[in-house]
């Protein structure tokens, strides 16, 4: 569709958080100064950070507002981008460069762009079992799941909680309902929490978890949710019944790629929106970010979907630069995440094991145990660092860390190494900072690399 003369060029941009907004606010700076930008939100909030909601219930973060970067009202006014929140975009027409929308009055409207940003995020796993829609029973994707959790807690005050799933997400809600003194298990499908470690070091977490006074059950297949009077008042398994007066879902997401599919856009294997380095799709007039597109593995070297908030705030920003003249590539990912159970912290970069082995590599690992300060320092605690490396080359392959405070940031040493494709012997060689208060004389990670060079070669 040729742009009618008198028609300023246009952005719009499908979702409201970090991809989305990142990539509006950038082509503001970038683009030309008649650029009109249109933020289509289906929700009510807008550039928050999710990342904060199980915080946000286990009252660390006092309000909502708290992890609200930026709300429509400062988008107007300082950088003149319209947002239309309780807005979804139900249609894409490329033919046409046209987004259908409706909004929470059943209004509908057909909206002109130029260049248009997909940013629709990821959905949750939610399974379709009976009960799974009762009271009680939350997801926790959105700030407004957020609100409603810490609202019916606040108000129902449950003794009892169950959170379906040991990853991420029901590690960070174990540990909110802790802090508000709720009883809580966590059942999860495999054999140990935290799926994208390897199981020695999920071990780690579950025994922690145990002393924490959390109760952990492998192998748990959700099966129903038991309720009364429409009120959830049990989670089943094959096995077991375990009473809950509220439950937490965290079963991981997917990306958000359904509008993008039928519109006609590309989508890869991970069920993401494919894009190239620029973050351009399939159609050059279309461009997405975040946690709806599918992105590189730089060790694996092959496609992912990886739902976190630095991608998507950096893809966004890619995005945006090139919509508005500039150059700007997006260079993939390794797997960096770190998250925390109460005083336990966790993190992981690159391949575990299955991962390895599944993208062809022959390896070595090596696991130690060491401490976050001198030894003679008061609160050092343990930390377990876990490398591996590729057979005969010595390049570093992945890492886990599992410890006491100051333990998870040293994956961020690890993901630098990953990223530049550096060797075990190279790591161990690598001049870090040292003082008593924060390692030992030899770094943890160091020791690790320097015991797993002497494996690899």
């Amino acid at each position: 569709m040729e742009r009618r003369m008198n028609d300023r060029p246009r952005l719009v941009v499908i979702g409201g958080d970090a991809g989305g907004m990142s990539a509006a606010s950038q082509a503001r700076r970038r683009g030309p100064e008649d650029l009109e930008i249109l933020a289509l939100e289906r929700g009510t909030y807008t550039s928050y950070s999710a990342c904060g909601i199980p915080y946000l219930v286990g009252k660390t973060v006092s309000s909502p507002q708290d992890l609200i970067a930026r709300d429509p009202e400062t988008f107007a006014r300082d950088f003149s981008i319209l947002v239309r929140t309780g807005t979804e975009a139900t249609d894409i027409d490329l033919q046409e460069r046209t987004v259908h929308t409706v909004d929470a009055a059943g209004t509908e409207r057909e909206e002109r762009y130029d260049h248009l940003v997909v940013a629709t995020g990821a959905v949750p796993n939610r399974p379709e079992l009976p009960g799974a829609r009762a009271e009680g029973v939350f997801g926790v994707q959105t700030l407004v799941d957020g609100i409603r959790l810490r609202e019916y807690l606040d108000t129902r005050g449950p003794r009892r909680a169950v959170v379906v799933g040991g990853g991420y997400i029901g590690l960070e809600m174990a540990e909110a309902f802790l802090e508000r003194g709720i009883a809580v298990t966590v059942l999860d499908g495999g054999p140990e929490p935290m799926g994208t470690l390897d199981a020695d070091m999920g071990a780690l977490v579950r025994e922690a978890m145990t002393e924490m006074g959390a109760v952990f059950r492998p192998w748990a297949w959700v099966t129903g949710f038991e309720t009364d009077k429409g009120r959830v008042r049990a989670v089943a398994t094959a096995d077991a019944v375990y009473e809950a007066e509220v439950v937490v879902l965290g079963l991981g997401v997917r990306p958000d790629s359904d509008l993008a599919r039928a519109a006609g856009l590309r989508i890869g294997p991970t069920g993401g929106i494919v894009v190239d380095r620029r973050m351009r799709t399939s159609d050059e007039n279309v461009w997405a970010a975040g946690d709806c597109v599918e992105t590189f593995h730089r060790v694996s070297r092959a496609p992912v979907a990886i739902a976190l908030g630095t991608h998507a705030n950096k893809q966004g920003r890619v995005a945006g630069t090139n919509i508005g003249g500039g150059y700007a590539s997006f260079g993939g990912v390794v797997g960096t995440a770190a998250t925390k159970l109460c005083g336990l912290e966790i993190a992981r970069t690159g391949l575990n094991e299955a991962e390895a082995r599944s993208a062809g590599f022959e390896f070595e690992t090596v696991t130690v145990d060491s401490t976050t300060r001198a030894g003679y320092y008061p609160d050092a605690g343990a930390v377990t660092v876990k490398l591996l490396a590729e057979r005969r080359t010595g390049r570093l392959l992945g890492g886990q860390i599992v410890g006491a405070e100051n333990a998870a940031k040293r994956v961020d040493v690890l993901a630098t190494a990953l990223w530049n494709e550096m060797t075990v012997e190279e790591v161990a060689g690598m001049d870090l900072s040292y003082a008593p208060p924060f390692s030992p004389v030899w770094d943890p990670v160091l020791i690790a690399a320097r015991k797993l060079a002497e494996r690899a070669y």
